[in-house]
């Protein structure tokens, strides 16, 4: 594989920007996305970097049944279909979205009848569907992936319902290789079910389609409803501390060995796990054989699970460069942090008065600093007795993306104790056990930061501008300017220790200066 030329000189910011992030004038932007299992209408917020889902709906149409057989969608799969986008076409005139798409993937590609189902939607619907080929599903796939992750390096693998498609993520590039295979659920289950060995079958196609710059690559990204419930399942067997699809990594031999677990299962077994849904529970064994092999044959150190696919990939090649190369984690948290905040402009103050507490700070440690910023008065709202736990597990479960689940952790216990929680919360043993002591301590200090930070200057910008913290070898010093008026009192000392405690220096002093900061 090669690598993306020209990224290192690429503007990425990672400033918050309330005028950004208070944007009201974009509308509401839908996608209807025709696959071979199932047929999904997403609302998001707006056409942006870190879209919000407002609307999530799918309808189980299995185009793909009986295709392989037969060459054509089936007369129940037609009418279930145009049904599905007669109603989704109505729930989006009723959000008022300004703009609505539609793909269609492998079923309608394949089938004789393809054309004709999307010539029933243009009439009943007044929809206009674009059919993907092969090599735009697995580009849209790996751009979903880059649009999910900061700045992913691996192969991207989408299991669908009726095909799976591999391609490469080279940071903010797709991979000029990509390989299609009809090894979706669908033709999977009914392969799984004939009298040729399924295993057998599958191993072959990958060698003899798949490109070698495929192999041997560190990381790979599994998308596609099937595996993301193998990864809500995983989860749940293994009581994972972060219960969210997105960005779940595990070792590729955890991978393997679960897969294993699951197609020794019956199919009543498979239905009674945790995170498998009935629906799910009949694709899960093709879903498991699938990955199973693929993993075997491209031979990755780790799989992570991407919750972002084919769909996000459209959304994100639609943005102008510019705001492709906006940060997914930081647009995302100042879209939910900055508007309700009780001052929007006290976020971006304190990115610039925490810009020195750490003289180490890495690119990716800041991304995390900025986003904590800008999430900062999430919780204000909440009773002071549980806004440090209710913070926490807001930030643990949010749909943001651009995160793993150690940085979500990070950022968990963070705000957790800029809400004077302590750490030593039960409830927190989970997220600690995904972070370095090290990094539990840098994210104590920085909640902490914030903590004084408040309680200092009320959420105003201009008391905070006119105030500077120091952390020492032996003594964490603040230092206020005069026209600020603030005293050394209680409230702020009892801050200014817990902060001295957390980055372990025994003195804390508050220092009113002769003149402004």
């Amino acid at each position: 594989m090669g690598t993306s030329t020209g990224t290192a000189a690429i503007h990425r910011p990672l400033d918050l920007d309330p005028k950004r992030a208070g944007r009201l004038d974009r509308a509401h932007y839908g996608i209807i996305d025709i696959g071979s299992n199932s047929v999904r209408l997403v609302v998001y917020d707006q056409l942006g970097r870190a879209p919000l889902p407002r609307f999530n709906e799918k309808s189980l149409c299995r185009l793909g049944e009986g295709l392989a057989q037969t060459g054509l969608i089936s007369v129940e799969g037609f009418r279930r279909t145009v049904e599905a986008v007669r109603r989704f076409r109505a729930v989006a005139d009723a959000m008022g979205v300004a703009r609505l798409d539609a793909t269609a993937t492998e079923a309608v590609r394949r089938a004789e009848n393809g054309k004709d189902l999307v010539e029933a939607i243009r009439t009943e619907a007044g929809i206009d569907v674009r059919i993907l080929s092969g090599a735009e599903e697995a580009r849209f796939a790996a751009l979903g992936v880059i649009s999910g992750f900061h700045r992913p390096v691996g192969i991207v693998g989408d299991m669908g319902g009726g095909s799976l498609e591999l391609a490469a993520a080279l940071d903010d590039q797709v991979g000029e290789d990509w390989v299609s295979f009809p090894l979706g659920a669908l033709p999977v289950e009914a392969l799984m079910q004939g009298p040729d060995d399924a295993k057998r079958r599958i191993d072959a196609l990958l060698k003899e389609k798949t490109p070698t710059s495929f192999l041997k690559q560190p990381i790979f990204f599994a998308v596609g409803g099937g595996w993301r419930t193998f990864a809500k399942a995983h989860m749940a067997t293994h009581a994972a501390p972060v219960p969210v699809v997105h960005g779940y990594r595990i070792p590729a031999s955890e991978a393997r060995a679960f897969a294993k677990t699951l197609l020794r299962l019956p199919l009543a077994k498979i239905a009674e796990l945790p995170g498998i849904s009935r629906r799910r529970a009949r694709t899960m064994p093709a879903a498991a054989l699938v990955l199973d092999r693929v993993l075997k044959y491209l031979a990755p150190d780790e799989v992570v699970f991407s919750a972002l696919g084919l769909r996000e990939g459209w959304l994100y090649s639609q943005l102008d460069a510019e705001e492709r190369y906006l940060d997914p984690l930081v647009e995302g948290a100042q879209l939910i942090g900055l508007p309700g905040s009780r001052v929007p402009d006290f976020p971006p103050a304190l990115v610039a008065w925490t810009e020195g507490l750490f003289t180490d700070e890495s690119p990716a440690e800041k991304r995390l600093r900025v986003t904590l910023c800008a999430l900062s008065d999430l919780g204000w709202r909440d009773h002071p007795d549980i806004r440090a736990e209710e913070s926490h597990r807001r930030v643990l479960q949010f749909p943001f993306i651009g995160l793993d689940h150690p940085e979500r952790a990070f950022l968990a216990i963070a705000l957790h104790a800029r809400h004077a929680g302590r750490l030593d919360a039960p409830y927190l043993a989970g997220a600690l056990k995904l972070l370095s002591p090290a990094e539990r301590r840098r994210a104590e200090i920085l909640g902490r930061a914030l903590l004084v930070a408040y309680r200092l200057s009320g959420g105003t910008p201009a008391v905070l501008a006119n105030s500077r913290l120091s952390i020492g070898s032996n003594r964490l010093r603040l230092e206020v300017g005069r026209s600020a008026r603030v005293p050394d009192s209680e409230a702020v000392s009892e801050r200014l220790s817990l902060l001295a405690a957390a980055a372990g220096v025994k003195f804390s002093e508050i220092t009113e200066l002769a003149e402004d900061v």
